[in-house]
């Protein structure tokens, strides 16, 4: 080779990298050199590398028709200039058509770069022929028919070509192992995304921090929260996206402490979270309903992230209006400047769940204004309004109207919403009918807010009815018995809830026992029914106490039929007095300043008796109580419910 040629070759090898890629004039420049030396044919290959590399793609095409003998070195990068064509498939088959003549088809380098072709154009049933001509594909074939799989979203025949690959031998790299674990997280299959996270164990490519990031992902999405510890712990190097990995995790797997436990160490590291990390952090304080903590995660971020992006504003509305804080939330929905429907939708439901249905649908109507098309999403915002504040006319002219006038087909939510609104108002038989009349089979939320219905306005019969289904959907949840229980305790049917507590525990049913929690000084603090093992519970107990003889004073009779067994009335008020949202209001009047507001999140539904006693003991202390439970927003001031006792 002659020195011009030894030194053209050495530029073009220096513009290899993807760091340094020569601008398109130079390689135009060079391409002139190579012809004018005549060397064209010795070094086509790099030359064709260079041009398809500075996105000179027809270039490139040109010069390989040019070539007297393409080879197996140039068809590759024909194949990659072709496919990044905006109308790829006219080029590739032409290529495909030209590679058939030559010797170098079977090369497992060019059936492979055609895969990729077919795989861009959408052919994966031509891209699998191809695959199927190698005789022994490589490790690059076999992830390149995964990943045409995975391209497609046809993620589970992804998995059973890797399965394939693995029982054929193939040993993964980085890429592979990869690909072929986020695969596995994405249809949870657990099984061989294990067999996958051994064999890059196996070739020791498991320190990789993207292999071992896909390997954690696997594991959260497979819900095994154990697993996915052992292999952040093990990890050396983490970035940012491991730790969002590990506190999303923890924060949709039902672990939110843990989750703002990492966030928090995370920080602490000097580590900057992208956009999901703080979305996790938000979603576990959001579960918890600890709103300072949820400031302090906020404090990580820059404003303007929240206000530009609709993810982060999205997540912290619902934090704020979760915690009890809509003046916070809809201080952060008026100053975003990029507001897609998602986030209207987040507002609007939001205001739905705290009492201010005005609003809510003052903000459609603004919506349609603006030119924004409404969506299902609107209409549960909408529907969730309306089953809260008891309008029932107005829920059934929204959800009549999104067929009528917005040509959208009601989703089992929309049915669900429906159902609760009827049942809530006492309108059970129509209830029960819309259930009957759905096009769709319904599910167990369904029939509950049914069961929900039959219990506030103690319809035993159609309640024993609804039980047999939702038996038949959730053989295993101990509430259905439960709150059929307490239907028959309410009626005075005392022997009917003692058989149906015997046949819990025939089946080794538990009721799920109620707590609630506050947060106080950077820290969660928990409490169940009748809890004393509190450092402060001497203290919260006298409270309570102190508290019984000012609401007795001001005529309050503790309401004992809500309490399902058959004790005496004496026995029953005491159990009322202990409910864990009463200790944990205790425990804020004796922790926090004069006049702050209080907030409590219950696991379950609020009873009726503390509802009454909170509304009593809002005006005692002058202080606003907001409950979170399980069902919707209870703002308690000087006696008052933002929920209008419709619950």
């Amino acid at each position: 080779m002659s020195g011009a040629a030894v030194a053209i070759r050495r530029i073009l090898l220096a513009g290899d990298s993807p760091s340094s890629h020569f601008p398109p004039l130079t390689v135009k420049l060079l391409h002139a050199r190579l012809l004018r030396l005549d060397l064209l044919a010795d070094l086509s290959p790099l030359l064709l590398r260079a041009i398809s590399s500075s996105g000179l793609h027809l270039h490139a095409l040109r010069l390989h028709s040019l070539l007297p003998s393409p080879s197996h070195l140039t068809f590759p990068f024909a194949f990659k200039a072709a496919s990044r064509l905006p109308e790829p498939l006219s080029a590739g088959v032409q290529l495909h058509a030209r590679s058939l003549k030559l010797p170098s088809h079977s090369n497992p380098h060019v059936l492979t770069s055609l895969l990729n072709l077919y795989a861009k154009c959408g052919l994966l049933h031509e891209a699998q022929r191809v695959f199927d001509e190698m005789h022994h594909p490589s490790t690059v074939s076999w992830t390149a028919l995964i990943t045409a799989y995975m391209d497609a979203g046809r993620v589970q025949e992804a998995v059973a070509v890797a399965r394939n690959a693995f029982a054929s031998g193939m040993r993964p790299d980085s890429f592979t192992a990869v690909r072929v674990l986020t695969a596995c997280a994405r249809v949870t299959d657990l099984m061989t995304g294990e067999a996958v996270w051994r064999a890059a164990e196996q070739e020791g490519i498991a320190g990789s921090v993207f292999v071992a990031t896909a390997a954690l992902d696997m594991y959260v999405k497979c819900g095994e929260m154990e697993k996915a510890r052992e292999v952040f712990d093990k990890m050396q190097e983490k970035d940012a996206v491991t730790w969002g990995a590990i506190v999303g995790g923890y924060a949709t797997n039902g672990h939110p402490r843990e989750a703002l436990e990492l966030f928090f160490v995370m920080q602490a590291e000097g580590v900057k979270p992208d956009c999901y990390t703080v979305v996790g952090a938000l979603s576990a304080c959001t579960r918890l309903g600890a709103l300072d903590l949820g400031r302090r995660a906020v404090g990580m971020v820059q404003w303007d992230e929240f206000l530009d992006n609709p993810v982060l504003g999205t997540a912290l509305i619902d934090m704020y209006i979760k915690c009890g804080s809509t003046g916070e939330a809809w201080t952060v929905f008026q100053q975003m400047r990029k507001r897609d429907i998602i986030v209207w939708n987040a507002m609007i439901l939001g205001l739905g769940m705290t009492g201010h249905e005005k609003i809510a649908f003052a903000l459609v109507g603004q919506m349609e204004k603006l030119g924004m098309t409404l969506n299902d999403n609107t209409f549960i915002g909408l529907l969730c309004s309306c089953t809260h504040t008891g309008l029932v006319q107005d829920g059934r002219r929204y959800f009549r109207n999104m067929t009528r006038l917005y040509h959208i087909s009601p989703r089992i939510e929309h049915y669900g919403c429906m159902v609760d609104l009827l049942s809530r108002a006492g309108l059970l038989e129509e209830a029960h009918q819309l259930i009957e009349d759905m096009p769709m089979p319904a599910n167990a939320v369904v029939w509950g807010s049914l069961l929900g219905g039959c219990k506030i306005h103690r319809d035993a019969d159609l309640a024993e009815h609804v039980l047999k289904q939702l038996i038949r959907l959730e053989p295993w949840n101990s509430g259905n018995y439960v709150m059929l229980s307490n239907i028959y305790s309410n009626s005075g049917r005392w022997e009917d809830a003692a058989k149906l507590r015997l046949e819990m525990k025939a089946k080794g049913l538990k009721k799920v026992r109620a707590y609630s929690w506050v947060e106080f000084n950077g820290k969660v603090h928990e409490f169940r029914v009748g809890d004393k093992s509190h450092p402060l519970s001497d203290q919260i107990y006298t409270k309570l106490d102190e508290l019984g003889m000012e609401m007795k004073a001001m005529g309050y009779k503790p309401t004992t039929e809500v309490v399902m067994f058959d004790i005496e009335d004496e026995e029953k008020e005491n159990t009322l007095v202990h409910h864990s949202e009463k200790i944990a209001i205790a425990f804020s009047l004796l922790t926090t300043e004069t006049g702050e507001t209080i907030r409590v999140t219950k696991n379950l539904r609020v009873c009726s008796d503390c509802h009454t006693a909170i509304k009593l003991i809002s005006r005692i202390t002058h202080r606003e109580i907001i409950i979170r439970d399980n069902n919707r927003f209870h703002c308690f001031r000087d006696g008052h419910c933002s929920c209008n006792d419709y619950w």
